[in-house]
């Protein structure tokens, strides 16, 4: 069976490098992105150089017209995924909640857990043998802010990654029966830009001394948990977290 890979929000930090894992294993690889065509150019070079197959679709991975177009592509181009990054993602300025509107809320959570169950939808329509599909694995990626909280930085973002915390339990005992593993990753204090939409690009080096392995992580380290439980190495761990916080 060929194996096909879709990484959301896969032009940059974690995605990209774990776009770059995923050639190295052999997958044909589906690099999604939602604005930044440039970025996922540049990760699609990379990938390429390692000899393997990639596309890079623009959409939307919370809308679910868009999403339904993007496996239609990939379905034409590679055929059906047995691989799911659910990896796009968004937080907002730091705050305290009474500060935080009801339009910062909705998309929040509209991107963060409306947008992987959809993902997964789709995914399962294509993976699960009630289907026709022959199985496959989904990997979430979460954050340590679901068990931190996040207080007075963005307790909406923690929140929203507690909800997909419950949601990778849920699905991957609802489908351990059949051939699907579902697991997440919860990163905390990566060193990429996604700080920045935050407010703080500096917000780990400025956090480093509280971190008990003192430094931050860097995004190939979550790749490599990322591709790890998608292998067959991890091929009895479903309903899984894997913590990458250096120890937090």
């Amino acid at each position: 069976m060929e194996k096909v890979i879709l990484i959301t929000g896969g032009s940059r930090g974690i995605g990209a490098a774990t776009a770059v894992l995923a050639a190295r294993e052999g997958y044909r690889i589906c690099i999604n992105y939602l604005s930044d065509h440039q970025a996922a150019e540049r990760t699609c070079a990379q990938v390429r150089e390692l000899g393997a197959q990639v596309m890079s679709v623009q959409a939307d991975a919370s809308d679910e017209d868009q999403i339904i177009g993007m496996f239609s592509r990939i379905d034409a181009e590679f055929g059906p995924i047995t691989a799911l990054v659910n990896n796009a993602g968004t937080v907002a300025q730091a705050s305290r909640v009474e500060e935080m509107s009801e339009f910062r809320l909705l998309r929040m959570m509209k991107t963060n857990v409306v947008g992987p169950m959809l993902c997964a939808k789709h995914a399962l329509l294509r993976m699960s043998p009630r289907y026709g599909g022959k199985g496959g694995g989904i990997v979430n990626v979460s954050s340590a802010a679901s068990r931190l909280g996040s207080a007075g930085e963005y307790v909406d973002y923690a929140a929203s990654k507690g909800a997909v915390d419950s949601f990778t339990i849920g699905l991957a005992r609802e489908l351990a029966g059949e051939g699907i593993r579902v697991n997440a990753v919860r990163p905390g204090y990566i060193r990429t830009d996604f700080h920045a939409l935050s407010g703080d690009p500096h917000r780990v080096s400025k956090l480093e001394p509280g971190i008990p392995m003192g430094r931050g992580g860097v995004a190939e380290e979550v790749a490599e948990a990322i591709i790890w439980l998608l292998s067959e190495k991890a091929s009895y761990a479903t309903g899984t977290f894997i913590d990458l916080a250096g120890g937090k």
